[in-house]
């Protein structure tokens, strides 16, 4: 079974919405989990509000702290974050996404953010099938 980690700064906006795209449109055996370098208590109101709009309820995640472990199980890492914030990833397959923190932003902005991870999940996933062909 393969697997990807998404990892942001909170673990509570991008992370948490690239898991939710990745394990709905996930390859046959592949899942996602994400985690953040200083998790947030909860996830941001705004990326609820965002994925209830495409049908998936993450109300329910809670934002878990980024170990080793998760690291070394996982056989993508992806970050979404960008800046001085993000980790040093013991992967060996990492990617950098550089998405702008939408959680300060007003919702219509956010929203272009959730559709901008949505297209490299999407991505993602067809490179992972590709892959495997």
């Amino acid at each position: 079974m393969g697997s990807v980690l998404f990892i942001c700064v909170e673990n509570s906006f991008r992370s948490q919405i690239a898991e939710a795209y990745f394990n709905r449109f996930a390859p046959e055996g592949w899942r996602a989990v994400s985690a953040g370098l200083t998790p947030a208590e909860r996830v941001h109101p705004n990326a609820v509000r965002l994925m209830l709009e495409e049908g998936l309820d993450i109300s329910h995640k809670k934002p878990q702290l980024l170990t080793r472990e998760m690291q070394e199980a996982a056989d993508i890492a992806v970050i979404v974050c960008s800046g001085a914030l993000c980790p040093i990833v013991y992967t060996e397959h990492v990617e950098e996404w550089d998405m702008p923190d939408p959680a300060k932003m007003p919702l219509e902005e956010a929203r272009k953010i959730r559709d901008a991870i949505k297209e490299k999940v999407l991505d993602l996933i067809v490179r992972i099938r590709l892959e495997r062909t």
